[in-house]
């Protein structure tokens, strides 16, 4: 007679959490913030898909008037050589549809989590289709996709901005609808944030990108007029100073709002735009500005233009 010495299975599950192993088994990649010392982006260079904007168009994919091509490339360049001069790694999606002329605007594409990429999906159906080519990206870099916007849902990820590890905003309007906010807040309460500042994004704006950013671990530049107080005293009772910019056409047609922390305390962004930059200045933020008088004709900027992939932990 056969004896058993050993029955069922004598293997057990790891019991390592997703973001202890996420550095060993996927790599580097985390964001917490708006302002932790950048290290990788993803971006999409304008290709040929700008070259459908004209005149008869432009509207539809909500431009104010065709670029310039050339023009557009340099000034795209010139801001992805900022980042690699203040040593950030900028990756690229090399491959998009020819219909997509808002491709460039990669913040909208991923909303990035201390465990991987949320990948959007777009309020305007003319940018539908971008996020396959942004997922393929993020799949070659081997950055997590730890959600999609499926369903009923919409989201822009320039509705979501990070205030700390624990505490994020969630805009909602033209581009973001509750379902796809509430997936969104789903993903971060799964990942430990338990602050989620609401705010309704007014009608006729986009995203929170063009009426509030964070400069620094405890300064946030915003629009006063179209930033709800909630939202604002949320900030000060964390010990917020609030820089108000206040000069319609800096914010409205230069978007001096649309800027990027490079690290804590240090910007870049559009260049033109001198009551916002001195105001920053005056409260302590480094400034390097660059030309995006091109690229704001398809109503966009910096920010805009860029998903965050990696960013030092602030606390």
């Amino acid at each position: 007679m056969t004896k058993v010495t050993i029955q069922g299975e004598r293997w057990f599950p790891a019991e390592e959490s997703f973001s202890d192993e996420l550095p060993k088994l996927w790599g580097d990649w985390y964001c917490d913030s708006e302002t932790g010392k950048l290290r990788d982006v993803l971006m999409r260079r304008p290709g040929k898909e700008i070259e459908i904007i004209s005149e008869n168009n432009y509207s539809i994919y909500r431009w104010k008037a065709p670029m310039n091509v050339a023009k557009a490339q340099k000034q795209h360049d010139e801001l992805a050589n900022i980042y690699r001069q203040h040593g950030v790694n900028v990756h690229y999606v090399e491959t998009q549809r020819d219909d997509r002329p808002n491709a460039l605007f990669m913040r909208d594409q991923v909303f990035m989590t201390p465990e991987g990429a949320i990948v959007c999906r777009n309020g305007i159906s003319a940018r539908r289709g971008e996020e396959r080519f942004t997922a393929e990206a993020l799949g070659r870099l081997g950055v997590p996709i730890v959600k999609t916007i499926n369903g009923d849902g919409w989201f822009d990820g320039a509705c979501g901005m990070w205030i700390d590890r624990e505490t994020v905003i969630i805009g909602t309007g033209a581009r973001a609808n509750k379902n796809g906010a509430e997936q969104v807040e789903s993903e971060l309460r799964n990942m430990g944030v338990s602050h989620i500042i609401r705010f309704e994004i007014p009608y006729g704006h986009a995203h929170l990108d063009g009426l509030i950013n964070i400069a620094d671990k405890k300064t946030a530049v915003l629009f006063p007029w179209q930033v709800p107080y909630d939202v604002v005293k949320q900030l000060i009772d964390r010990d917020f100073t609030i820089i108000e910019a206040t000069d319609l056409e800096e914010i409205k047609v230069k978007a001096s709002i649309n800027f990027v922390a490079l690290e804590p305390g240090k910007i870049v962004m559009p260049a033109g735009c001198p009551d916002t930059k001195s105001k920053m200045e005056a409260a302590g933020i480094t400034v390097i500005e660059t030309d995006m008088s091109e690229i704001l004709k398809g109503w966009g900027a910096i920010h805009c233009m860029t998903a965050f992939l990696n960013r030092d932990p602030i606390n």
